[in-house]
């Protein structure tokens, strides 16, 4: 995310421009610098709201893993020091998958799982572990000409991470979908951003949009939807992902205050890292109904907005909410996607959050360790989540050729 005005108008021009062709971007929306390092924390305002420090007695997300494919994740910065496990370099770019020349994802990896000491980002989940992933993202230089997001996917399911943070998207790819597919019979769960295109017309965000990916989109600090945030068939869950801070750029010397949908899927990956930690005999897709479950919404059916509602891990860590159901059955599509168990359950009905009629059951087995109106789907439209006048914004702060950071 770039610091200086020029800079954010530079980056919103190329960007939407390569919007129009179907590229690959990842993409925060810039404000303004923070306060002070010093008071970074105090403007962590999603911690607060989600009563962090009481599920913090409960759960800190110890023993989770998670993958964030992304521009890279320096371990070198305060909030980070100890938190981070050898990953993967797939982009082919001079340095490994601790260099981030962007600062996306080391920004992710911090929301996520940052350790707060010093004045820096505290991530949700404390104790979880970070699994670096570096894809290609265009600003990498002499990166693998033929590297796809479809190889950063399977790096992260053949890692020991059982989570797979995706804070980026575009056109859909054969390659990524036999991926998400790949990571799926792993027994991994995924979580991918919707996109910050809803006022550019709101095109499918992938591989978000997948069935087997947990769609995320962002909402303010009101509870309602973000007016960026992509509406799809596909959201099943909202995080918090207005004014959150972030590395300003690729240096790293300053947070600036942020908003996408990068930042609420990082949130709701720190959620499920939460309620796996306090529960590691249950699978993926008992984490994933839980989560829905306990979600914002009192509905049946996804709003095409912020899907079941927003992340509340609190419910169930502090208030024992939430049945996790069948571990094999998905409940995005109400398909067998592990073998668990002997004897194999009728299908259950009720999970179908997603769906897709041509998608096989893949036969792998698992070994793991509040709304736009939160009451009603009545309420839910787009809400504009910051107010006229506000300091320009950037657009996407970075281009690339087959990602798109959101």
């Amino acid at each position: 995310m770039a610091a200086r005005t020029r800079e954010h108008r530079t980056r919103h021009r190329l960007v939407a421009g390569m919007a129009l062709v179907g590229a690959w971007t990842l993409c925060l929306v810039g404000l303004a610098p923070a306060a002070g390092a010093e008071d970074i924390q105090a403007q962590e305002w999603h911690l607060k709201a989600m009563q962090a420090e009481k599920m913090w007695k409960v759960s800190t997300g110890k023993g989770i893993k998670v993958a964030v494919v992304d521009t890279g994740v320096d371990s070198s910065t305060r909030s980070l020091r100890g938190q981070v496990l050898p990953g993967k370099d797939v982009s082919g770019a001079p340095g490994d998958e601790t260099r981030d020349d962007i600062g996306h994802g080391t920004t992710m990896a911090e929301l996520i799982a940052g350790s707060g000491d010093g004045g820096s980002l505290k991530g949700l989940a404390p104790d979880a572990k970070i699994i670096p992933i570096r894809a290609k993202i265009e600003g990498m230089r002499n990166a693998r000409r033929y590297a796809t997001e479809g190889d950063a996917i399977r790096a992260a399911a053949d890692s020991d991470a059982q989570i797979i943070n995706m804070s980026f998207g575009g056109p859909p790819s054969s390659t990524t979908k036999q991926a998400v597919a790949y990571a799926v019979k792993k027994g991994k769960l995924l979580l991918g951003s919707n996109g910050n295109d809803a006022q550019k017309g709101n095109l499918e965000n992938y591989p978000a949009g997948y069935p087997d990916v947990v769609g995320v989109a962002a909402t303010n600090k009101a509870a309602e939807v973000a007016d960026f945030s992509n509406s799809s068939q596909h959201t099943i869950l909202a995080g918090p992902g207005v004014g959150i801070p972030g590395w300003c750029d690729g240096d790293k010397q300053k947070y600036c205050i942020s908003e996408g949908t990068s930042v609420a899927t990082a949130i709701a990956s720190a959620s499920a890292a939460l309620i796996w930690s306090h529960h590691p005999d249950w699978t993926a897709n008992q984490v994933i109904r839980v989560m829905i479950k306990t979600a914002g919404l009192k509905s049946d059916k996804p709003s095409k907005y912020l899907g079941f509602g927003e992340v509340r891990p609190r419910m169930n860590l502090l208030e024992g909410k939430g049945d996790p159901g069948d571990p094999d059955i998905s409940p995005l599509t109400g398909e067998r996607t592990l073998h668990t168990k002997e004897k194999e359950p009728e299908s259950d009905s009720e999970e179908s959050g997603k769906n897709d009629s041509n998608k096989k059951t893949a036969p792998g087995k698992v070994k793991v360790a509040d709304s736009k109106s939160a009451s009603s789907e009545s309420k839910w439209f787009p809400a504009v989540g910051i107010a006229a006048g506000a300091a320009i914004l950037a657009g996407c702060a970075f281009a690339a050729v087959r990602l798109r950071r959101n």
